[in-house]
């Protein structure tokens, strides 16, 4: 029986030992007094009881009261008192690189009336990892205007919930708790908020900021003034907004401030401003920027005495700035002012329908209705080139709001008035024809109309009167005009034709002067060549004369001789022939028959050399057969009355030059 009761001794004792350990280890988890942290980790302390009682007010014990204290531990073992304290581990928060986390504030002074955000003025207020000092210091409940930027931070997050974009760190939050982080998680990420505000330079835009707390406006703005821009006054200079505090001490209002941010990377809390981008307003080149300023101080008129339709204040003031914004890029307010734009350059307003300009200010005009003298109704086209002295452009915006409206309900019916006033007086044809006239009549009338609106009129274009669809009375009246200038052409064409013809004539006189002056040319050169070859000529002449003279002297000498020795022969040759002549005419019976001989011969050797028929080859007569009978026959009646005739002239001349022959004879 003692070796069973030592054997089962032997065999109870290990198992009792070790549920004796572990009912030790449970102990002492249960008394938390050994608690190892992770280095990843803070230790939220919670005191379970103590002789001090519970805390009175707040949710922090700050004086050794039950309830969580503002103390973390971090990462290693700590002894505590057993049964005394509960530890509660939360990772470390982290911030990621370029982002932002928000800080709610479970304990601390209540925010004011007008507060939305919990104030982080000093040193103490803005110390998010000394529970202890922030709550000392005056530190406030609720949303933080502080804000965490990357890093890691041991906090203690019973006192802070600090709120991420990816999650909420937060210890003991009670699901109502949990929801209002939730929503503000939501409503910080839909403002884009856990992010910097980045502008980029190459989208041109400029950031409109509201604030959201802060004191309100005075009555009556409805933007706020611009405060701490001083780099050089550290202690107001809030940076862009990006130290609230500071914004807040230098006088800055809650809503829609003045104030814009440009181009970079600005990190600022979004439950205390919002930004809006919005673009750059650019004034193009030929235009100018006319300011309306809808806040800053209430100034004195500066447009004159002479300009009554309304003030003009300088540049910085409430109403319509003096001086226009010249061409340029410019990160002006939108919400603070309005800029016109006005062009400077010439422009050209079109009354014709369906035609519009760039900038849009004719898009309502259309053709001017007319009624000319002789009832026709057509309808003009017309376009008007104006431009606007920049320095006048104030004075536009001021007196009509804008260029269009002074467009549509000033120029519009002035125009129209004026050229219906013109229709009225001219008939279509002459509404047609005058057209040149009547552009230069009205564009130096309607200049002055202009110049009455700090307006200047460079030109007016009428285009040709047309008529209503359907109608084609004005077309006929066209068609009549260009028949009639056609003849009007073709007479002054037939009259330079004839020009054309006259100087065609004198041009080819002048040619052929020009062609022939080489010739005239030569011929006079000739003449010099001929004078000068004639006196040379001459001069030979002499020369020759002389010797001829002198040749001829002799020559004749010897001639004379001969002569007279050939003159001798002859004549007796001559006196020997006339007696033998004298002997045959007595021969024949007298001189009379011995010249018809002679000229019967001749007339007999004539008809062998000639070659027409001596008679005709028909010889009419009243007979038929008379024709044949007689044809090649000299009739014997012809003959003997044309040696008839022959005869008796024949010596009469012989009787006339006989007595000349025998003279001759009887002279040699």
């Amino acid at each position: 029986m003692d070796l069973y009761g030592f054997n089962g001794a032997w065999l109870t004792q290990p198992a009792l030992w070790a549920a004796a350990a572990i009912a030790l280890v449970i102990v002492l988890r249960i008394a938390n007094i050994f608690r190892y942290i992770p280095n990843n980790q803070v230790g939220i302390v919670e005191k379970l009881w103590t002789t001090k009682g519970s805390i009175e007010g707040g949710f922090i014990a700050l004086n050794g009261e039950a309830g969580y204290e503002p103390e973390v531990l971090r990462g290693g073992l700590h002894v505590f008192f057993p049964f005394m304290y509960r530890i509660h581990k939360s990772d470390l928060v982290t911030v990621g690189q370029g982002k932002i986390a928000y800080v709610f504030a479970r304990d601390g002074a209540a925010l004011g009336a007008s507060q939305v955000l919990g104030a982080n003025d000093s040193e103490d207020k803005s110390d998010f990892q000394d529970v202890r000092r922030f709550l000392l210091g005056g530190g406030q409940k609720g949303p933080q205007r502080k804000i965490l930027r990357e890093g890691t931070y041991a906090i203690n997050t019973t006192q802070f919930a600090i709120i991420t974009d990816d999650r909420v760190y937060g210890h003991a939050l009670s699901e109502q708790e949990r929801g209002v982080l939730d929503a503000m998680q939501l409503t910080i990420a839909e403002r884009w908020g856990f992010t910097p505000v980045v502008l980029a330079a190459d989208h041109d835009l400029v950031g409109i900021v509201t604030v959201h707390d802060g004191p309100s406006l005075p009555s009556g703005e409805i933007i706020a003034p611009e405060v701490g821009v001083d780099l050089r006054d550290s202690e107001i200079f809030h940076n862009n907004f990006q130290e609230p505090e500071k914004f807040l001490s230098a006088g800055g209002y809650r809503g829609r401030q003045l104030q814009v941010i440009v181009e970079g990377t600005w990190y600022i809390n979004r439950l205390f401003a919002t930004v809006e981008a919005v673009p750059k307003t650019v004034i193009p080149v030929g235009n100018v920027g006319v300011v309306i300023f809808y806040t800053g101080p209430h100034s004195g008129d500066v447009s004159g005495e002479q300009y009554r339709h309304g003030e003009l204040v300088l540049n910085g003031g409430r109403g319509v700035w003096k001086d226009p914004l010249l061409p340029g890029k410019y990160a002006f307010n939108t919400y603070a002012g309005k800029i016109e734009i006005i062009p400077t350059v010439n422009f050209i307003l079109k009354w014709v329908r369906g035609e519009v300009g760039a900038m849009k200010l004719d898009e309502n005009l259309s053709e001017i209705s007319l009624i000319t003298r002789d009832a026709f109704e057509p309808t003009l086209p017309l376009s008007v080139v104006m431009h606007i002295d920049y320095k006048k452009a104030p004075m536009i915006i001021q007196r009509f709001g804008d260029v269009k409206k002074l467009v549509e309900q000033t120029l519009d019916p002035m125009v129209s008035a004026f050229f219906k006033n013109i229709a009225q007086k001219m008939t279509l044809i002459e509404l047609l024809q005058n057209r040149a006239s009547i552009q230069e009549e009205s564009a130096a009338q309607m200049k002055a109309k202009f110049e009455s609106y700090s307006l200047d009129l460079q030109e007016v274009l009428i285009g040709t009167p047309r008529a209503a669809a359907g109608d084609h009375t004005i077309e006929n009246i066209l068609i009549q005009l260009r028949s009639r200038q056609i003849a009007r052409e073709q007479i002054e064409t037939y009259q330079e034709q004839e020009k054309a013809a006259v100087q065609e004539r004198a041009l080819n006189e002048a040619k052929a002067t020009a062609a022939a002056q080489t010739a005239l040319t030569q011929s006079l050169i000739q003449i010099k060549v001929n004078e000068n070859e004639g006196a040379a000529a001459f001069a030979r002449a002499q020369k020759d004369a002389e010797t001829r003279k002198v040749t001829a002297a002799a020559v004749g000498e010897q001639s004379r001789l001969e002569g007279q020795g050939e003159a001798d022969r002859v004549l007796a040759v001559g006196t020997a022939n006339a007696q033998s002549t004298k002997l045959s005419v007595d021969a024949y019976g007298g001189p009379e028959f011995r010249l018809a001989e002679q000229n019967f011969t001749k007339f007999a050797e004539a008809l062998t050399k000639i070659n027409q028929p001596l008679v005709p080859q028909f010889l009419m007569s009243g007979g038929q057969g008379a024709e044949s009978s007689n044809a090649g026959l000299i009739p014997t009646a012809m003959l003997s009355s044309m040696f008839g005739r022959m005869m008796p002239d024949a010596l009469e001349r012989l009787k006339e030059e006989a007595p000349k022959a025998d003279r001759r004879t009887n002279g040699h």
